[in-house]
């Protein structure tokens, strides 16, 4: 006992030390970023002041500049320009360059990069929620969640684990090469090249760049034309967070245009992370084969809700309006088929039925309102055909939510959160992806139904599984053919960073977030080196050097024989027999010759 009562005393005072220097606040610099012209102060320039109409069509997909303006209100709020192939060129040049002086970068500066970013982030939640509130139309809230929180958890993660899933990992080398070590090495690729969609627009940048850069490469982003102001505000925080660690100045670049700039992105980059639907993801992919680049493809999603009917069904219907008011334009993984048990088929209903009712939207930032606008253009139109169609197949609308003071010149950018019961697949809202409040409610009858129905999507990107037994739901998710699943949750797995994200079938393929993630923007390589160099050397055995001995393939049958026999006997055995034919001297290059003249 007397032995163990020093370590315990040093374990306890390392303890304590530890603690100690935790609570020591570790000096990161702060930096400033100038906002003044992205603050709604209501002194906005009079050329800033009017109410943008876009045109309709495919006229607002092409020109040479990028116009911006507030989905909620109209307001008109500037434009950026669209680059040209030559002009994306000259950009990605500029990384490529910066990124060859930053793969020399230790892992302690690019962990001073991501903490300066998170110290930044914190003390500026508001600004960063408020200027993605103007150019998406999401409300504070739905901002903190999905672009403050999702972002310091990927931070987090990098400064936690990042630099121990990028270091040479040691493999088994295998009995045959006993006498080697085998490593996998993980090197920059280069430059990474990210087309993001419009959804979160400070998340949906530094998702990528934080993996690209931290893992040593430079990275282009094209940001959506949906979301083009704001994303070059948050563009200003990365180069300021760049210069105070005394990185390249170009290192990242974020550009800005429509379809002709994001094809010049994929033919100059070395990786093209894509975030967006079906249709664009196969054009990347097209257009990725000429140059023979990786890709990955996080595309679109018809994520599955289930519930049975052993579940806490006030408990879920707050946690199913929170999934599909998520998804109202402003969130590429929302439930959008609900599938519950028919044994509590009309409870449920009525509880989110009562909770819709109780929902109002309106512009964020002029009030209290629990949902926002719709992003995107003419999105209102899709989905009122996507509700007309189901009517007219026999489903019926149980609920519709309200709204709040809307400015005429913005009313077609909201759309009410809707409760729809009596659905099937035969209807497109069943099949095709909403990205809007709606929530289609389908009832079943047992697990393997709620399984089958699950799977009849093209989409694969997520689910989640609701029930009373934990085993239950486990047993149900893990037949559903989709990338992510939750278990008596919803999306809960991309707030644990150090898990992938990604779908299968039409919802793409591909990793980002976690070590798979991580190790997408590296060039994996495998090293095999001498263990005991330089005193033990490979050497080519006598039998099969050239020209080959008569017994070559003989020692060859007994040499494997020898390594991979079923029993130790057979191994044993086959090992005498290679030292006999290493040990016998004979003449291989006579007997080879004198066999073939026979």
């Amino acid at each position: 006992m007397a032995f163990w009562w020093p370590l315990l005393v040093l374990a306890f005072a390392y303890g304590i030390c530890r603690f100690l220097l935790m609570l020591i606040p570790p000096k990161v610099p702060s930096i400033d970023v100038d906002a003044s012209d992205v603050l709604d102060d209501g002194n906005q320039a009079q050329e800033n002041s009017f109410i943008y109409v876009p045109p309709r069509g495919t006229s607002q997909q092409s020109g040479k500049i990028v116009q911006c303006y507030e989905p909620a209100t109209m307001k008109y709020l500037g434009y950026v320009p669209a680059l040209t192939h030559d002009e994306v060129k000259d950009r990605v040049a500029k990384v490529r360059k910066a990124q060859k002086m930053w793969a020399k970068s230790s892992f302690k500066q690019r962990r001073l990069f991501l903490r300066i970013l998170l110290k930044y982030i914190i003390k500026h939640q508001a600004l960063i929620c408020e200027i993605s509130s103007r150019d998406t139309g999401k409300t504070m809230v739905d901002a903190s969640l999905g672009e403050i929180m999702t972002t310091c958890e990927k931070i987090n993660w990098l400064l936690s684990e990042g630099e121990q899933w990028l270091r040479p990992e040691y493999r088994s080398s295998g009995r045959s090469m006993l006498h080697k070590k085998a490593k996998v090495e993980f090197h920059p690729l280069g430059v990474i090249g990210a087309i993001v969609s419009w959804n979160y627009p400070f998340h949906n940048i530094f998702n990528p760049m934080l993996a690209a850069v931290f893992s040593g490469n430079g990275i282009v982003i094209k940001i959506s034309e949906h979301a083009s102001w704001s994303g070059c505000f948050y563009f200003r925080i990365i180069q300021s967070a760049l210069a105070a660690i005394g990185a390249p100045e170009d290192l990242v670049e974020v550009i800005t245009g429509f379809a002709e700039t994001g094809e010049a992105l994929v033919s100059s980059v070395d990786k093209v992370i894509f975030v967006g639907s079906p249709g664009v993801g196969k054009m990347i992919m097209r257009n990725a084969a000429e140059t023979l680049i990786p890709v990955t493809l996080e595309l679109g999603g018809k994520d599955a809700f289930i519930v049975c009917e052993d579940v806490d069904v006030d408990h879920v219907a707050q946690i199913a309006v929170r999934a599909v008011l998520q998804s109202s334009g402003q969130n590429c993984a929302g439930a959008e088929r609900f599938y519950v048990h028919r044994e509590i088929y009309s409870s449920f209903v009525s509880k989110v039925t009562k909770i819709i009712k109780s929902v109002t939207a309106g512009p964020p930032l002029v009030g209290k309102f629990d949902m926002g606008a719709l992003c995107m253009h003419e999105h209102s139109e899709k989905l009122e055909g996507l509700v007309n169609d189901a009517l007219d197949k026999g489903a019926e609308i149980a609920a519709r939510g309200s709204f709040g003071h809307i400015g005429e010149d913005a009313v077609d950018q909201y759309f009410p959160p809707t409760v729809i019961v009596n659905v099937n697949h035969s209807m497109k809202l069943m099949q095709e992806e909403a990205f809007g409040p709606i929530m289609p409610i389908m009832k079943f009858s047992s697990d393997e139904e709620a399984v089958k129905l699950a799977n009849d999507s093209k989409y694969g990107l997520g689910c989640a599984v609701f029930s009373g037994s934990q085993s239950r739901a486990r047993e149900i998710a893990s037949q559903i053919h989709s990338g992510v699943a939750a278990i008596n949750d919803f999306a809960a797995s991309y707030m644990c960073q150090s898990l992938p994200f990604g779908g299968v079938k039409h919802s793409g393929f591909g990793r980002f977030g976690g070590v798979e993630g991580l190790r997408a923007c590296c060039l994996v390589k495998a090293v095999v080196e001498d263990r005991w160099w330089p005193f033990v050397k490979t050497k080519i055995p006598k039998p099969i050097q050239y020209p080959v001995a008569e017994n070559g393939f003989e020692f060859q049958e007994s040499l494997v024989e020898a390594l991979y026999g079923i029993s130790i006997w057979d191994r044993l055995r086959a090992l005498v027999d290679v030292l006999k034919m290493l040990t016998e001297q004979q003449n291989p290059a006579g007997s080879s010759s004198k066999r073939r003249n026979d």
